[in-house]
């Protein structure tokens, strides 16, 4: 009965499993004394015993497949050895023998790691740092890939999106200037030569102001009595006598002859195309048809127009040298020359040759009138919608004017006003009148353009980091599994070795790959 129950605690002995932990493996092995502690100095041999015995291998795929991307082992040598078998056979002698150099060298290798167990500490030490660094280390490299195209085609995204924002804004500013942005200050330049066409436009453009600008005159010489004087004097001169120059607009004469001043604009390399000033004609010379100077009086004498000095110190008439052709007087301030003894008008020069709406100065004269006469359209309109009975204003007394007409008024001059303001009148204006704002404006542009242009690059080479860092994780993910598989393969071999000297026990080593 004794001896029975004996049997039954050796069978139930021989099913319990033996579990090790993966971190103290190599620990329990130097323990149990299937390792000596020291065997990393004897592993050293057996490491050179390998290096040589591979120099000389037979061409075959299941030997190409142990040798390639691996960490040769105890139990590859013994896969060598079996293939062996077959390529060697023909050097097998009648006692069972091989004769090959090659069958010797690897059953050497096989002896030399059976001593002492030294395979089996190899093989643990091969399967911790498999488990410990080598697997993570490729997962976290593959993680760190995929976080990298991700990254990439974020900013690949972001790169485009910010690329089509700024040619955008580059196509949208260019449509505001009219031009293709191809040659860009050239081609702002010859836009200039469209300005007098656009302004003449909107100073015919202001007539439907008049019933404005009458309503706004009642008011004020109701308001100040005698005291009034005449309102928006210039924007009234537009409207009758249209965009003329400053010249006539000073002086109630048209000129005889109009000289502007060039316009200077130094052109990039690129842009050059042309000369550096702008041509606004063939001629200086205003024809304002034909005058009939059989209607003029000259005065008597030899052709020598009569002028009145005044009593200037009481000087005798003999001493006034009036000759028979008046010299040439110099009005140099205003920018007039009368010559020929002064019936023919003067030369408009300089500020006084531009046009009302091209001159800056009265150009801002006449936005301000604009914007003084919408002011007082907003007030009577406000007041006329606000009115009511028991209210009482003197300004109640004036003609009225229903909130329609009113509202009619205001749009007009809203109109004229936004024709006169707009961004490309305004553009064109200040490109005229400011050559550093013309290279200001240029560099705007082509900075939107260089931007684009390295948006496009970032976005390119974006691309080109994640290809490749996908192409890296595509390479690693066989890796990996690769490894995985020949982890698995050797922990498996590492239990069976070690539940041989135990009677078969069942081996787990707990923490292995089993639980990657």
């Amino acid at each position: 009965m004794a001896r029975k129950n004996k049997n039954l605690n050796k069978m139930d002995e021989s099913n319990i499993p033996i579990d090790i932990n993966i971190g103290k493996l190599q620990d329990w092995l130097v323990s149990r004394r299937h390792v000596n502690k020291e065997w990393q100095k004897n592993i050293i041999a057996v490491r050179e015993k390998i290096n040589n015995a591979i120099q000389d291998m037979p061409a075959h795929d299941d030997i190409a497949s142990l040798l390639s991307g691996t960490y040769i082992n105890y139990f590859h040598c013994q896969k060598i050895i079996e293939i062996l078998k077959e390529t060697e056979a023909d050097t097998k002698n009648l006692f069972g023998r091989y004769g090959s150099q090659r069958m010797k060298d690897w059953q050497d290798v096989v002896k030399s790691y059976e001593k002492e167990n030294l395979y089996l500490a190899e093989a643990a030490q091969i399967l911790v740092r498999n488990i410990s660094y080598e697997i993570p280390g490729l997962k976290k490299q593959i993680a760190k890939e995929e976080q990298l195209q991700v990254e990439c085609e974020k900013k690949n995204t972001d790169y485009l999106k910010n690329e089509a924002s700024s040619k955008s804004e580059f196509l949208s500013l260019c449509k505001q200037l009219g031009i293709q942005g191809n040659k860009i200050k050239r081609e702002l330049v010859d836009r200039l030569m469209e300005l007098p066409e656009i302004y003449d436009k909107i100073g015919k453009s202001l007539k439907p102001l008049l019933p404005a600008i009458e309503l706004y005159t009642a008011f004020t010489k109701y308001i100040l009595g005698e005291r009034a004087t005449e309102v928006l004097p210039l924007l009234q001169y537009v409207i009758q006598h249209g965009n003329t120059t400053v010249y006539e607009w000073s002086y109630g004469e048209p000129p005889l002859s109009v000289e502007p001043d060039p316009v200077h604009i130094e052109f990039d390399d690129e842009e050059q195309g042309g000369g550096d000033q702008i041509d606004f004609g063939d001629s200086n010379e205003i024809d304002f048809g034909s005058i009939d100077t059989g209607a003029i009086d000259f005065g008597d004498g030899d052709g020598a127009a009569e002028i009145d000095w005044g009593n200037i110190g009481e000087a005798p008439a003999e001493n006034v040298d009036l000759s028979a052709n008046i010299a040439e007087i110099s009005l140099e301030e205003s920018g007039i020359v009368v010559e020929d003894q002064g019936v023919q008008g003067g030369v408009a020069r300089g500020k006084d040759a531009l046009t009302l709406l091209d001159n800056p100065a009265t150009r801002n004269q006449v936005i301000d009138q604009l914007l003084e006469l919408e002011s007082f359209l907003k007030m009577r309109l406000y007041e006329t919608n606000t009115s009511n009975e028991q209210s009482f204003s003197l300004i109640q007394q004036l003609p009225t004017e229903s909130a329609a007409a009113l509202t009619a008024m205001l749009d007009s001059v809203q109109v004229a006003s936004s024709r006169l303001t707009a961004p490309e009148v305004n553009h064109l204006h200040n490109v005229k009148h400011s050559p550093r704002y013309v290279d200001v404006l240029t560099a705007q542009l082509k900075q939107k353009l260089a931007l684009c242009d390295k948006l496009s690059k970032l976005a390119a080479r974006s691309g080109e980091q994640r290809a490749l860092s996908t192409a890296r994780a595509a390479q690693l993910r066989p890796a990996l599994a690769r490894l995985v598989d020949r982890t698995r393969e050797l922990q498996a071999q590492i239990e069976a070795d070690i539940s041989k000297k135990y009677k078969g026990r069942p081996v787990n080593i707990i923490g292995g790959v089993k639980f990657l």
